[in-house]
């Protein structure tokens, strides 16, 4: 019989990523406004909701879909408990999932949708942090 896969190990590990895309995200928001690539500081944004809500599921112990869409995921996050976070407002953070990787005659981003994207991010990661328990970000659970 195999052994059941160390959820605290793996929720770390995509909170781990989640982190990465935050700091990249904050970091590059500190360029010069003419030089800044905003599209790239939404993407990462997004991509820190989406590891966030994908490490709840993990530890729910549910599907995780191959979805960016964060609608999608945060739905089923909050089938699983998660609360906090309204749909309607990840809904934003879908567009960059294309339009911030992408060539395409898209709306510019500036930098107030950019420093929006990066609140929503961290609206989603202190939610997730007052739900996970510490173990998890002591690497204990």
């Amino acid at each position: 019989m195999t052994e059941p896969p160390d959820v605290g190990k793996q929720v770390r590990r995509w909170i781990e990523k989640a982190e990465h895309d935050l700091r990249n995200a904050e970091h590059t928001l500190t360029i010069h406004d003419e030089e800044c690539p905003f599209d790239t500081v939404c993407f990462h944004a997004q991509q820190c909701a989406e590891k966030y809500l994908k490490g709840w599921l993990i530890f729910k112990r549910l599907d995780v879909p191959r979805s960016h869409d964060l609608v999608v995921l945060l739905n089923l996050t909050i089938a699983g408990g998660f609360q906090g976070v309204n749909p309607q407002d990840v809904q934003p953070l879908n567009r960059y999932t294309i339009e911030a990787r992408y060539p395409g005659d898209w709306d510019p981003i500036d930098r107030p949708e950019a420093e929006q994207a990066i609140a929503m991010a961290r609206r989603i990661r202190e939610t997730m942090r007052t739900l996970l328990p510490v173990e998890i970000f002591q690497g204990k659970g």
